[in-house]
């Protein structure tokens, strides 16, 4: 083949299918429900995925996953005081009775909220992360706006009833997704009881998620009820490589809630397999680089690519290779210069990042001219 040219795009047929949201007999009896690859972060099934609605306890989800950021910067630690406001020890609902003016470790508010759900926990935590609570909530909607949950709003850190306390499914999912990369919050998420120390007294926690007795690996993630927002559970478990995570919304019953969180983790499970469609550190020949010294370099695979497949399927996929717009030399070892990304039929399932297998150098002037005037 020529060098100076290059196919952009690369089709094979392969007898599996890419999961992106699939149409089959498969359902749930909830309002509201999806099921994702974590990994991925495909989706595997959906139902009203992008319906708002009250998200009850799952608010929580929020608060957890800016304490676990904020621990891995290293601007807060496990064993910090908090102290408890009294407007922490005035929250009503689900709850481990915190006294005002009293000092609580940080891990075991955590812990309070992860195993038991208690909303005077949360409140604590938020006061104690951004000062006051409504710089709290700010804080809550400024990373939901960054993970791009785009049908959501916070009002409180808890999930008592507010009409502008809001989410969908989806972006429940969204925010369970980065919240399963805590192992330490999956650990406490599979606690069924547990004492802690508390001022003056013991506390015993128990977990709202019954089904981390009930359904193999599943270690999380949070439960939700109240009048208005029925039964809800963001729920995640993991068989080998696999780990999924679905989200049920308004359920009339505890029943429905976890029966339909049953059938949609076995459904993922039993349905889909995970294929790697990339290996990090593939070779991407003959890219074209404009001004460099050869015209064209190599890139390769940033990291390994994965998809769900569902079985017995047998559909085509293609890959394209997508080269950065107005790609020019110099450019350095590991610098960006291209996308291959995965399409099931026209739809992008996803993509992953082709970077420079080495530095590009840039042609010299004499070259250069020379290129303009008889190419």
């Amino acid at each position: 083949m020529n060098k100076k040219h290059i196919v952009f795009i690369l089709i094979f047929t392969m007898i599996f299918s890419i999961a992106g949201t699939y149409v089959s007999a498969f359902d749930v009896d909830m309002e509201s429900a999806i099921l994702i690859e974590a990994e991925t972060g495909q989706v595997l099934f959906e139902k009203n995925a992008d319906r708002e609605l009250p998200p009850a306890s799952m608010t929580k989800i929020m608060p957890l996953l800016i304490a676990m950021e904020k621990l891995e910067e290293g601007a807060i630690s496990l064993d910090d005081k908090v102290t408890i406001s009294r407007y922490a020890a005035s929250m009503g609902g689900s709850q481990i009775f915190l006294a005002a003016n009293t000092q609580v470790e940080l891990e075991k508010l955590l812990k309070a909220v992860t195993i038991a759900s208690g909303n005077d926990a949360s409140v604590a935590i938020g006061e104690y992360i951004a000062g006051t609570y409504s710089n709290f909530i700010a804080m809550m909607n400024h990373r939901a706006e960054e993970l791009g949950m785009e049908n959501t709003n916070f009002s409180n850190s808890t999930g008592l009833p507010d009409p502008n306390n809001y989410s969908t499914a989806r972006d429940i999912a969204i925010m369970s997704r980065e919240l399963a990369k805590y192992p330490l919050v999956l650990q406490w998420g599979s606690i069924w009881t547990e004492n802690i120390q508390l001022p003056g007294r013991e506390a015993m926690l128990v977990n709202t998620n019954r089904l981390i007795n009930v359904y193999p690996s599943m270690d999380g993630l949070k439960t939700g009820h109240t009048r208005e927002a029925g039964f809800c559970l963001s729920a995640t478990a993991q068989k080998g490589n696999t780990r999924l995570i679905s989200v049920v919304m308004q359920g009339d019953t505890l029943a429905q809630r976890e029966d339909n969180t049953i059938r949609l983790l076995d459904y993922g499970f039993n349905a889909f397999s995970k294929r790697e469609v990339a290996t990090a550190g593939d070779q991407i020949q003959n890219i074209p680089v404009n001004q460099s010294a050869n015209q064209v370099a190599a890139g390769e695979i940033e990291e390994s690519f994965y998809v769900m497949v569902q079985k017995g399927s047998e559909r085509d996929i293609t890959q394209e290779i997508k080269i950065d717009d107005n790609l020019e030399a110099p450019l350095l070892k590991g610098d960006r210069i291209g996308r291959l990304v995965v399409y099931r039929g026209e739809n992008e399932i996803g993509s992953v990042n082709i970077l420079a297998s080495e530095d590009i150098d840039r042609a010299n002037i004499f070259v250069r001219l020379w290129r303009s005037v008889f190419n």
